[in-house]
């Protein structure tokens, strides 16, 4: 009987006590997105400031209350228009009076934020469904302010639709591929000024104003593309094509621009006084609430100097009315930040004129009336100005540059609320009139939590609590991602975070993965959520570590900009030191330490590996291998030109392939635009002249982002099981 009971008690114990977690496999985010955590998207305000309106199902505008949720109409839904060609929109507007969809459907990628879509409007009151233009697809398509006219670009000219009477007529017609585009930049002033649109319409609907681009100098790079798959391009099945596009590497020519505006009613076009220099970058044209004025913003070519010009639409004249001027360089981050209030008699701006990035207010004569924020804390992103309440909205790592919290603050800086009660990363998106607000939130251990809050910050519900994913988390085994400091042998202090492998034991050793990306004003160290195959590599009993070396972001301008003129030394170095405080510790085998990070992280990765002995092996994704080979904007706002700074672009993996130190993995999309093919294969070249053995592997017709079809996750496989047999 003894002998039967506790055979019964033993065959009970699985099911209560051996019951075990699971651990985390490479399907889980590359394929299944596991961890993927649900959020809010789309929302977007009506003009009361108390309703929102939605995208769903691909085919209906929705209309909800803020406050309660509840729905409050249908906006327009495709499925109820009578003989309707359209089936699903991808993205939409309305125009001023909300009486009007502009939408798009059908589009085709460009770069990284350039499309070609077929475009509709519905008239909300004639329940009227037509196309923007039956003459081929368009881009960046936007309502005029009366809601009269939409704007759009097509084959690179600037074209006008007047709605009322369903005209499309050109506002320019020199615009060619390769040479000439109005209205919508270059693939350099794209991918490093981040916009796709280059014109603005005055606030009157009388004019538009418009950046030509002249690439014609603009000397041609070019990439096979292979038949392939997902997409396939059949037509290269025997031959491949080849894809030609202008890009600027450092020091080449640019393409020249100039600024120009349009009326309506003459369809006449001024072309405004900028000055003389035409080795410059105008990166935004934004009218004011003036008519007739217009703001210019201008880069030298050093970008170490930040012009607003105000320019006379009728006369063309343009007059400077503020000048930042750098040590290092401005941040193109001005860009966006900078607003024209409605007062229309000043401006706001974000910048570091005190070391620190912080919001500061400036007439339009360019006399500064106030600085808003002060500390040492940055200021990460400007939200706007209530004008009732008299209060500017804005994120910052006011409390630590691990975190973000939302503040509003009054002009003299006396009054500030935080609205931000939790501490992780906090970002938020308030309706017009911010009368409401979603903040979205976060860390290490709570998936996004997205929460409505009325204009006080009071809590009126939880729109998504990722309860799903929270339950579904308790069922696998994860180690904890900690977060530390420690101070480099210059007493740098650095900020880090650290996943031990399952089942850790301080008395063995364990080998090290080091993740990275370095680039400037950049942060991996974040407490925010994310769960990615670090949680893999510590269930196979990996270490993985990450730390951000100076040159990262949210630690004021002297640790944000210190690597200047010297791109790669001072944070190889900081990874250098990061490795070796990992091999002093005890349950560290120093001897088992790797580093892995793709584009400027794959940079980092083999200019480590050429610095120094401390890494076993190295896995460099679509890495910069020498920054003659990349774009004007970016690199020469870190390093000024080759001619300027031949140290410091002599200082990269290229010229140190004969130093490389333990294994090294390279690998690169070959119609990767961004950072080129070229890059790998010359190293590649210099590698093997120094009798330095590698492993490399290419993604065919894959980009920058690696993926597509079974891609993405083969790409994780194959660097898994690089670490599996070299760490």
């Amino acid at each position: 009987m003894r002998k039967l009971f506790y055979l019964m008690a033993f065959l009970a114990l699985p099911a209560m006590v051996f019951a075990q977690k699971k651990t985390v496999t490479l399907d889980d985010f590359t394929k299944k997105g596991t961890f993927y955590a649900q959020s809010v998207y789309g929302l977007t305000s009506m003009n009361d400031g108390i309703h929102f309106t939605t995208l769903e199902e691909g085919s209906k505008i929705e209309k909800y209350e803020y406050k309660t949720g509840k729905k409050a109409g249908t906006i327009m839904d495709l499925k109820a228009i009578e003989d309707c060609p359209v089936t699903h929109m991808q993205g939409y507007e309305l125009n001023a009076d909300e009486t009007k969809v502009l939408f798009y459907t059908n589009s085709e990628k460009i770069y990284r934020r350039s499309f070609r879509a077929d475009y509709y409007i519905y008239d909300l009151v004639h329940k009227e469904l037509s196309p923007l233009s039956e003459n081929g697809k368009q881009q960046v398509a936007s309502f005029s302010p009366n809601g009269e006219m939409v704007a759009f670009v097509r084959d690179n000219d600037l074209f006008l639709k007047k709605l009322k009477f369903g005209t499309e007529s050109a506002i320019t017609e020199d615009g060619e591929y390769n040479s000439i585009i109005n209205g919508a930049p270059d693939w350099v002033y794209e991918e490093e000024f981040e916009f796709n649109k280059a014109y603005d319409w005055s606030p009157d609907s009388k004019e538009i104003a418009f950046i030509r681009f002249d690439e014609s100098n603009v000397k041609e790079y070019s990439f096979p593309v292979y038949q392939g798959s997902n997409p396939t391009h059949e037509e290269n099945a025997l031959y491949p094509d080849q894809y030609r596009f202008k890009y600027p590497k450092a020091g080449e020519e640019n393409a020249i621009v100039s600024v120009h505006v349009f009326n309506i009613k003459n369809r006449t076009t001024k072309t405004m006084d900028i000055g003389e220099e035409t080795d410059i970058y105008i990166p935004r044209v934004r009218f004011t609430k003036t008519e007739g004025k217009l703001g210019v913003m201008k880069f030298n070519r050093h970008q170490n100097q930040f012009d607003l010009m105000i320019a006379n639409t009728a006369s063309g004249i343009c007059n400077t009315i503020f000048t930042h001027r750098n040590d290092y360089f401005v941040d193109q981050n001005v860009l966006d930040n900078l607003q024209f209030l409605d007062d229309n008699k000043h401006f706001v701006y974000v910048g570091e004129m005190d070391g620190y990035n912080h919001i500061y207010i400036y007439t339009l004569a360019g006399a500064k009336v106030a600085q808003v924020t002060k500390g040492n804390w940055d200021v990460t992103k400007y939200l706007g100005y209530d004008v009732k309440k008299k209060l500017f909205y804005y994120e910052a790592a006011a409390k630590s540059p691990l975190q973000r919290e939302v503040y509003a603050a009054s002009a003299d800086g006396k009054k500030k609320i935080s609205f931000s009660k939790k501490e992780g990363t906090n970002r938020a998106s308030f309706s017009k009139g911010f009368k409401y607000y979603i903040n979205y939130f976060s860390n290490t251990t709570t998936p996004t939590l997205v929460t409505l809050h009325d204009g006080n910050g009071k809590l009126v519900r939880t729109l998504k609590d990722n309860a799903d994913l929270k339950k579904r988390v308790e069922g696998f085994d994860l180690s904890p991602k900690k977060f530390f400091t420690f101070k480099t042998s210059e007493g740098v202090e650095l900020n880090g975070w650290m996943v031990k492998p399952l089942n850790f034991d301080a008395n063995k050793e364990y080998p090290l993965l080091m993740v990275q990306y370095s680039g400037p004003n950049s942060q991996q160290v974040l407490d925010n959520w994310s769960i990615g195959w670090e949680q893999y590599l510590a269930s196979e009993g990996y270490m993985v570590a990450c730390v951000d070396p100076r040159g990262t972001g949210a630690r004021g301008e002297e640790f944000r900009k210190c690597t200047y003129l010297n791109l790669g030394e001072i944070e190889s170095h900081d990874q250098i030191e990061a490795a070796k405080y990992f091999g002093s510790l005890p349950y560290v085998d120093a001897s088992r330490i790797g580093i892995w990070g793709w584009s400027y992280g794959g940079y980092m990765t083999a200019m480590c590996l050429s610095k120094s002995d401390v890494f076993k092996m190295g896995i460099a994704v679509a890495p910069v291998t020498s920054y003659r080979y990349y774009d004007s904007i970016y690199t020469e706002r870190y390093m000024r030109t080759p001619k300027e700074n031949p140290k410091g672009y002599e200082n990269c993996p290229m010229n140190l392939a004969e130093n490389v130190k333990g294994r090294l993995f390279l690998i690169h999309g070959t119609a990767d635009d961004n950072v080129h093919y070229q890059n790998t294969i010359e190293y590649v070249d210099r590698l093997v002249q120094a009798g330095i053995q590698f492993d490399m592997f290419s993604y065919t017709n894959r980009n920058h982002s690696i993926y597509g079809g079974n891609t993405r996750s083969h790409l994780y496989r194959m660097k898994a099981d690089y670490i599996f047999r070299n760490l």
